[in-house]
């Protein structure tokens, strides 16, 4: 092999100073450049990257590509969709939690897909038309029913998905049924790790089809606290699609579209044109980011 073969991959995941690099249907072992710590760069999984390879198969990791989105917590990077798991009954939907991660994934410009679990024991239909109203792809599953979750293993492939939702939504049922092997695949990970620090700081990627799934071992959900700090109340109008279309039609253009005479978005909502519930969610979001400073 020559001295110097460079290549371009993905980072699968990172552990203890090692990232796993997959390059085609190859994975190199490769150490970071010891320049990354003095620029303070820290490869996630997911990461587009430049390795060298060296004579013995092992790589150097020397560049991470530009990024189009990343994650803190858990540390992801690239992700095309957002994958927001909900139970039809236990635990019963909580609508702002769904808006409040639903709001995370557009500031981050990460395609929310939401899964309706669990409708052997309750329809999911209703909920589902109201957020396909509001212009997101919508899944009625239930992962005790392999074929109903055929449509969402269509809509991921070739993106590299998260799945995220509270504890007991079934988000292990449904990735156990879009991938038999990665519950065994996770549980020799989480073996060979044991319960030490990197268990709740690794992020993994596993090859499905066309695409990937991203494993987040020790996380239920994502931190909505930390992450949702990245949100900012100005920017907040963007992360609700379906409040676009009126945009600049308010009566004031400093409009918070909280009850300001002559908002076009609570018109909207008295019209039905916008739900109820959304609006709702976009004020208890407002009021939680009032006290930020503005920069």
């Amino acid at each position: 092999m020559a001295m110097s073969n460079k290549l371009t991959g993905i980072v699968t995941k990172g552990i203890g100073g090692f990232y796993y690099v997959e390059v085609a249907d190859a994975i190199y072992t490769c150490k970071a450049r010891g320049s990354f710590r003095k620029e303070g760069i820290t490869p996630l999984a997911g990461d587009r990257v430049e390795i060298t390879v060296q004579p013995d198969g092992t790589g150097v990791l020397d560049a991470v590509l530009p990024r189009r989105n990343q994650l803190v917590r858990p540390p992801i990077a690239n992700l095309d969709c957002l994958v927001i798991v909900v139970s039809m009954t236990e635990p019963a939907p909580n609508l702002q939690v769904i808006d409040k991660l639903i709001a995370i994934a557009e500031d981050k410009d990460i395609e929310p897909v939401l899964v309706f679990n669990k409708i052997d024991l309750k329809d999911g239909e209703q909920l589902a038309a109201l957020y396909r109203k509001a212009g997101f792809d919508c899944f009625t599953v239930s992962a005790k029913e392999p074929e109903t979750v055929e449509p969402l293993r269509c809509r991921l492939q070739g993106l590299t998905a998260a799945f995220t939702g509270n504890s007991g939504v079934g988000k292990s049922s449904i990735l156990n049924v879009l991938e038999p092997s990665l519950q065994q695949e996770t549980g020799e990970i989480s073996q060979k790790l044991g319960r030490g620090r990197h268990t709740t700081r690794s992020a993994t990627l596993f090859r499905i089809g066309s695409g990937y799934l991203v494993d987040t071992p020790g996380f239920s959900s994502l931190d909505m606290e930390l992450v949702g700090d990245t949100l900012r109340r100005d920017q907040l109008f963007y992360c609700f699609r379906e409040f676009q279309p009126y945009f600049g039609k308010c009566r004031f253009s400093s409009c918070a579209h909280l009850k300001e005479p002559g908002c076009a978005v609570r018109a909207a909502v008295d019209e039905g044109e916008i739900a109820v519930s959304r609006y709702e969610s976009y004020v208890s979001l407002y009021e939680q980011l009032k006290d930020q400073k503005d920069w």
